[in-house]
């Protein structure tokens, strides 16, 4: 029978692991499922069963192919409907009609949507709320970004709220926006559009317009114990999901989902976050799937770091990874240390690099003690790749950041250590097993991989192994290092090769 665990309960919705001990994202075979003796049934082929319609602080009975749970829901203190305060799907734009619906939800209560489409420029969330948008329910963005809020780069308090790719700007606000709010749920099967294919926003992807960035879909900032359930999100004018300096976060059961050429649709961003849950999540994107950021040191004269703070202690199970350019990445936007991260039991296909680390000189901060164990990647680039000359930002080809001379070490230095990977099944690999590329003034150390089973794709063309000066294109390349310290277990050895670098 399989082992069941609920996590994420909110007052109407749950997800349920599925033998999320021994499987990875899919199930074997499907299991049927009956809730409440009868009241809901259906299948799951997934780890993740996410089940709504509940009722709060009620005593719920799960049975999954005779295996029962009993899980109790969180109370609710009163349901508001949205319809009530003007939200309607013949609205042009219903942001003002969802702000005054937002106001009405008493401490510990629910604001619910009925099913239908509704167009809404941002909508602010506030504190001890629950916003559930159950299956049946999208809410779309405009295509057009008249009248769109900007956020500054920073509120009355001094905290950052504007911020683009690691340093605070002026940006667009997220169709969802969360700031300084606590205890905050976001839950239900709907739909969130961010309407990047809808305007303009795809076609000036680094550039300005009205003094202002590109938006996310999601952007919680400066938020505490936040849960985020079974939405799904999609078609994102930037970075999708975006927690910033947030702290204490569970996000189980979510559908991110952007076109696989839209510019830097990242799928799931947390930046100078701690102690989060990353549960069963599917994502398929135009950039990085989940990329781990903690701020940035700027360039020239802009060398502000009050924005910098770490992201540490990060769970990401269960998940399924898909075509985006990495599966798993810490970077490049990391001047505050990333460190304390597991990745366990997930699934890769089709991205360009599975695991991937990208920093390089200038930006400072370490990443260390990850852990990647149990993960599949099926067609990937490169699997593993570890990168300290990431020609990233207007500078990143310069001498200063490719040569591969020795450059003094000070505060700027990034530093890669402790990385543990064991238990991976590679099959058609395209370009090689691994890529490590340290400094020479500070390696990679502490780099320990064991028990990988490796495969190769037939007809793969040669192609990049790392986004670095001076390295050739590779077809079916083992595990290529330079400026790197690895342990190995027997049966890797002979895959060990010294990276063709021409810098």
């Amino acid at each position: 029978m399989p082992e069941l665990r609920a996590i994420a309960v909110t007052a109407r919705t749950a997800v349920v692991m599925v033998d999320a001990e021994t499987c990875r994202y899919h199930l074997p075979a499907a299991l049927d499922w009956v809730l409440n003796d009868g009241a809901q049934r259906g299948q799951t082929f997934v780890v993740p069963l996410f089940l709504e319609g509940l009722a709060p602080d009620t005593e719920h009975r799960l049975d999954v192919a005779g295996d029962l749970l009993t899980f109790r829901t969180a109370p609710c203190a009163g349901l508001v409907d949205a319809a009530d305060h003007g939200v309607s799907v013949d609205a042009d734009d219903n942001a003002q009609a969802f702000a005054a619906a937002i106001a009405a939800v008493p401490r510990g209560g629910t604001l619910s949507v009925a099913a239908g489409l509704y167009v809404s420029g941002p909508i602010f969330l506030k504190s001890d709320m629950t916003f559930y948008l159950p299956e049946g329910v999208q809410i779309a963005a405009p295509g057009s970004r008249e009248g769109w809020p900007i956020l500054p780069e920073r509120d009355g308090e001094g905290r950052v709220i504007g911020t683009w790719e690691g340093l605070p700007a002026a940006c667009f606000a997220a169709p969802v926006t969360a700031i300084g709010c606590d205890r905050l749920t976001l839950t239900g099967r709907g739909i969130i559009d961010g309407g990047g294919d809808r305007g303009d926003w795809w076609d000036w992807p680094k550039e300005r317009r009205q003094g202002a960035y590109r938006p996310r879909t999601l952007f919680m900032a400066h938020c505490r114990d936040l849960v985020m359930s079974g939405v799904t999100v999609r078609n994102s004018p930037s970075w999708t999901v975006h927690p910033f300096h947030c702290h204490g976060l569970m996000a189980a059961a979510l559908r991110i989902e952007n076109p696989a050429d839209s510019p830097n649709t990242d799928g799931f961003d947390p930046e100078s976050c701690t102690d989060l849950q990353l549960r069963g999540l599917s994502i398929s994107v135009g950039d990085d799937c989940i990329a781990v950021k903690s701020g940035k040191r700027g360039t020239g004269a802009d060398r502000r770091v009050d924005h910098i703070a770490p992201t540490r202690h990060m769970t990401i199970a269960n998940c399924l990874m898909q075509d985006g350019h990495g599966a798993v990445v810490m970077g490049s936007e990391m001047s505050g240390d990333i460190t304390d991260v597991d990745i366990n039991r997930c699934e890769f296909k089709g991205t360009d690099r599975g695991l991937r680390i990208k920093t390089r000189r200038g930006r400072g901060g370490q990443v260390a003690r990850i852990t990647m164990r149990d993960v599949t990647m099926q067609g990937v680039g490169t699997a593993l790749a570890a990168n300290a000359f990431y020609y990233c930002d207007a500078d990143g080809r310069s001498d200063a950041v490719q040569s591969r001379d020795p450059a003094p070490v000070d505060e700027t230095t990034p530093q890669i250590a402790d990385i543990t990977i064991e238990n991976l099944t590679l099959t058609d690999v395209r370009h090689a097993v691994a890529a490590f590329l340290g400094l020479p003034e500070a390696p990679l150390t502490g780099i320990r991989l064991s028990d990988i089973r490796v495969s190769y794709d037939d007809d793969a063309q040669a192609g990049d192994t790392l986004m670095a000066s001076y390295l050739p294109r590779v077809r079916h390349g083992g595990i290529l290092h330079r400026f790197a310290e690895l342990e190995t277990d027997a049966a890797l050895r002979p895959l060990l090769e010294d990276l063709n670098d021409a810098g």
